[in-house]
């Protein structure tokens, strides 16, 4: 072991690399032992739990091994023990689904269906889900030299805590990892974190923002103090303990705000996150999934700086850290931190090479119970649904893979394939400098036959009318970015009717994520659905429509058919 520098700083410097290499060294040892790991996780949770409700319901009768477990536990979803949840969110204190107390509830964000789920979960989970933040910037320090030195911009939407009858807390997940944060912040990478926001702003910052708004917030902020020229606040800020708690950080600085103005009433945004913050060395964002739309975008605001995605999070469990986090958003993947929950693989089924045919049962029975593989022996190149067995709950996680969203007969289309069939088709707006600002689809199954609906909401730049027909172009492409099985329905089997696009105000997704919001899903987590079935929801979009378009002939199924391409 080298000897330790003498100078402050540079044993500082020495303490973090040291500290570094332990976390990546930590990763290494936990992941090459996958496998005995992973006994270890899942002995812990069945012994601490055999006494359990539910547990012995299915009569594990104490046993901790895997072999056992496999045989006797059904793989369940969480509609399999919302009864259970339930009892526990109205009070019910006895041990349920977990030997150890509930702490409290993290939420989803329920945004295609309406009603969120409740995620049990224990006091000791906040440990576990800090360990996994405190690998992040380790890893990243790899790739961007001088992190420790540097500073990271969140900006956090915080909501009220919700209580359940029995008086617990629900949190959402991302103001659970709020606190991990605030809890842990010598762990997470040694960047300062300087907390902007007075405590007694709090209950003040509820506003709804856009999907674009967290650097809108950043100029309207700005424009504020430029405004006020001396660094007062605006007249419209009345509460007194608000202003006071802002007046004492709020620092006027003419020059800045001169600056910031400038570069803000400019036509054009393009690069503004480098000419604001030219020492950006990276975007921490998620774009992968349906998420990836977003990516043109903020390479536009971001003047192509790195978007890393760090992490692979739900409400139910944390599961893993990107060891690659500068690898292109089409490139991104997730290594499994084996300490965090029992992780096991059921094969996703597919016919005849149909990406979306997927078929995983509500509940797997004995024999399919017995098809689920180990986190060492998944292979490479299948594609399997994760399950997850947590510390506080036994519940499926229902991973990307099985999101599929629209459905009129026998097919089966998920957000990927949708998302790239939209991809297509907006290239016929390209002539008319329009794009796509947001979309979300609908499987209409009251017409007959049902066919889908997407709605869609333009960015229209240009001044040349876009013809229905143009539209038309833009339905069939779609249809004939589908899967075989939806194009069958359509050709063939008649099954499945037109495709239409229905043209929604600008403005209309807005409108869609305050309503997500006012039924308590949160800002943070809110993500446009892909796929709306909740009535409410459907008659907000509808009510939005300005025009609708049917693709105007079968699309292609396959070669030589005598279908192929009729009118309809």
């Amino acid at each position: 072991m080298p000897e330790a520098p003498k100078t402050t700083q540079k044993a500082t410097d020495y303490s973090l690399e040291l500290k570094n290499k332990k976390t990546l060294e930590f990763i290494e040892d936990v992941t090459s032992n996958a496998d005995e790991v992973q006994k270890k996780v899942l002995g812990e949770i069945l012994a601490r739990n055999a006494h359990v409700e539910y547990l012995q319901a299915h009569g594990l009768n104490g046993r901790t091994d895997r072999e056992s477990f496999k045989k006797t536990m059904p793989v369940i979803t969480y509609e399999d023990i919302q009864h259970h949840v339930e009892r526990i969110a109205n009070g019910d204190a006895s041990p349920i689904l977990c030997s150890k107390p509930i702490s409290e509830f993290l939420t989803s964000s329920g945004t295609s269906g309406g009603e969120r789920k409740l995620m049990p979960t224990i006091e000791e989970e906040l440990g576990r889900r800090s360990l996994l933040y405190s690998l992040l910037m380790p890893v990243m320090s790899q790739f961007v030299p001088g992190l420790d030195k540097g500073k990271g911009m969140y900006f956090l939407f915080i909501k009220f805590e919700a209580k359940t009858p029995g008086g617990l807390v629900a949190l959402w997940h991302t103001l659970f990892s709020l606190a991990i944060t605030k809890a842990t912040i010598s762990k997470i990478g040694h960047m300062t974190l300087t907390q902007t926001t007075p405590a007694q702003m709090r209950p003040f910052f509820v506003p709804i923002p856009t999907k674009a708004c967290t650097l809108k917030c950043f100029v309207d902020f700005a424009n504020t103090r430029k405004s006020s020229g001396t660094g007062t606040l605006d007249s419209q800020i009345t509460d007194q303990s608000v202003r006071e708690a802002v007046m004492k950080i709020l620092k006027p600085d003419p020059r800045l705000a001169d600056f910031i103005e400038a570069e803000c009433s400019k036509r054009s945004w393009q690069g503004i996150i480098t000419k604001l913050w030219p020492n950006t060395k990276y975007v921490d964002v998620i774009v992968t999934g349906t998420m990836s739309q977003y990516i043109p975008t903020l390479d536009y605001y971001s003047n192509g700086l790195p978007l890393v995605c760090t992490m692979y999070a739900y409400s139910e469990c944390y599961f893993g850290v990107n060891l690659n986090p500068l690898c292109k958003p089409s490139e991104v993947s997730y290594t499994l931190m084996p300490t965090m929950a029992y992780f096991e693989f059921f094969p996703v089924q597919r016919n005849n090479g149909v990406t979306n045919s997927i078929s995983v049962p509500k509940s797997l029975n004995e024999k399919e119970r017995q098809e689920l593989v180990d986190l060492v022996d998944v292979k490479l190149g299948q594609e399997y649904e994760l399950v997850v067995t947590t510390y506080s709950d036994f519940i499926v996680i229902e991973s990307a893979m099985k999101n599929v969203v629209l459905c009129i007969d026998s097919d089966k289309t998920d957000e990927v394939e949708l998302q790239n069939a939209v991809k297509n088709a907006v290239n016929h707006l390209l002539p008319f400098d329009a794009t796509l600002a947001e979309y979300t689809s609908y499987a209409d199954t009251i017409t007959i036959p049902g066919h889908y609906v997407l709605y869609w909401e333009l960015s229209l730049n240009g001044t040349t009318p876009i013809p229905p027909s143009v539209f038309e172009d833009c339905c069939l492409t779609i249809e004939e970015s589908l899967n075989s099985v939806y194009r069958q329905g359509r050709v063939c089997d008649k099954s499945i009717g037109p495709l239409e696009i229905k043209i929604v105000e600008p403005g209309t997704f807005d409108k869609l994520m305050d309503y997500a919001i006012s039924l308590g899903a949160s800002i943070n987590q809110y993500k446009t659905p892909r796929c709306v079935k909740f009535v409410p929801i459907v008659e907000l979009l509808n009510s939005r429509a300005v025009s609708s378009y049917f693709s105007p002939k079968c699309p292609k199924w396959f070669p030589g058919h005598k279908q192929w391409g009729n009118k309809n």
